[in-house]
């Protein structure tokens, strides 16, 4: 369908009025929880592993072709201009590939939202404009609603979309990729696990760095993509060749805490949710307890008899979950009050799970400092609803001017 601009506009004004759930420790949209933790289709790549999808880089104003699993090869007819998105790292990487008026809509846009915002207001001129976004998955992924969007892509998994939404499967992804737009995502590379049983055969895991890559295809803008892939580069360069050695890290585990319950992940699993941890190479406190699923849920007894030197609390600078009031909540229980990274104020606020490229810098600086303050730098903290904390200029991983740069268009 084309739809007029004042129609689309005046669509999305509306949409965005409705409230969106919060993003919790291991929950989909639909408030299910996610598939068990299985490799199939393929292998997790190293975080620095080179993209081994067909990409075809023309002029803007030539048709070209972009492929991924599980969408296979998609046909671009140009750039797009209207993207429908559902999780934020895929918002982060329009935004760093200079493509942020192209978001049009967003998961729980103030949650979102704002957390990315922590991160964007260190970058001058790099900004998201979440405000008034509609929540795709508000009442869950309708088809109506992608209709009125007329987006120019779906950057969303159709696997995620057919395991978790109702009332959807194959034909009816098909039915939106011949009469709307083509589906270009990948899930479930974010923890390596099992997608929807018609995608399995298809399907193979990419690094965070990799869906980037694939994203900047579509959007035809290779040069931003290598500019801040040297970037990253070298930040994790800097952190493989500084860390001590393995004996001397520190235990720590990253946690959400929910009602009396500490969700745990895996710090150095494959899956870009741990984008930020696992190059770090800290001794995780959880690797040898097996649990069912992608998660372990534990009490305060068991974290106590883990005792990590440190904690890393998942979503800690974003709102509901912001580290002054968990910390507190932890300090004056009478097992959380004897925990170790508590008592040595160990305690940290850690990033989001849906990193993208900017993120993901912002993260690994944070996470470096957190586990290795005597290598990268004491670790500041962070105050509630403020950006993310000011770093002297001799102890930041990346510069903020280069990255802002980039962004701008000025590699």
């Amino acid at each position: 369908m084309n739809e007029t601009e004042p129609t689309r506009r005046a669509y999305l004004k509306y949409a965005g009025a409705v409230a969106a759930g919060g993003l919790l420790a291991g929950c989909t949209a639909d408030g299910s929880t996610e598939a068990q933790e299985t490799t199939t289709g393929g292998t997790a790549s190293p975080e620095t592993t080179e993209s081994e999808t067909e990409q075809t880089t023309v002029k803007p104003e030539e048709s070209y072709s972009v492929s991924m699993a599980p969408v296979g090869t998609v046909e671009f007819d140009a750039p797009p201009e209207h993207a429908m998105v559902v999780f934020s790292h895929y918002a982060d990487m329009a935004v760093a590939l200079g493509q942020s008026e192209t978001v049009e809509s967003l998961y729980a846009p103030e949650f979102a939202g704002k957390s990315l915002e922590t991160f964007y207001a260190r970058l001058d001129g790099v900004s998201l404009e979440w405000d008034g976004l509609p929540d795709p998955l508000s009442d869950g992924v309708d088809k109506e609603m992608l209709y009125e969007l007329d987006s120019d892509v779906h950057f969303v998994d159709p696997s995620y979309v057919v395991e978790t939404q109702d009332g959807w499967d194959t034909d009816d992804i098909e039915e939106i990729a011949d009469n709307v737009a083509p589906w270009f995502g990948n899930y479930h590379s974010g923890l390596t696990d099992k997608p929807a049983a018609a995608y399995v055969d298809n399907y193979r895991y990419y690094t965070l760095w990799e869906l980037f890559e694939n994203v900047a295809a579509v959007y035809q803008e290779r040069q931003r993509y290598e500019a801040l892939r040297a970037v990253y580069d070298d930040v994790v360069s800097e952190i493989e060749s500084s860390l001590p050695p393995e004996p001397e890290r520190p235990t720590a585990a990253r946690v959400t805490l929910i009602d009396d319950t500490f969700y745990a992940y895996k710090l150095n699993a494959p899956g870009f949710w741990h984008a930020d941890t696992r190059p770090l190479g800290a001794t995780d406190a959880f690797a040898d307890i097996d649990w069912d699923g992608t998660w372990g849920m534990f009490d305060y007894e068991t974290m106590l008899e883990t005792d990590p030197d440190v904690i890393l609390h998942l979503w800690g600078m974003s709102p509901g979950y912001y580290i002054d009031d968990i910390r507190k909540r932890v300090a004056n229980h009478p097992v959380g009050s004897q925990l170790s990274a508590v008592q040595n104020d160990r305690f940290f606020a850690g990033g989001v799970r849906f990193q993208g490229p900017i993120t993901n810098l912002f993260q690994l600086e944070l996470t470096a400092k957190q586990l290795y303050p005597e290598v990268f730098g004491q670790w500041p903290g962070y105050v509630p609803g403020e950006p993310y904390p000011e770093i002297p200029e001799d102890e930041q991983l990346f510069d903020r001017k280069r990255v802002a740069d980039i962004v701008a268009g000025e590699p």
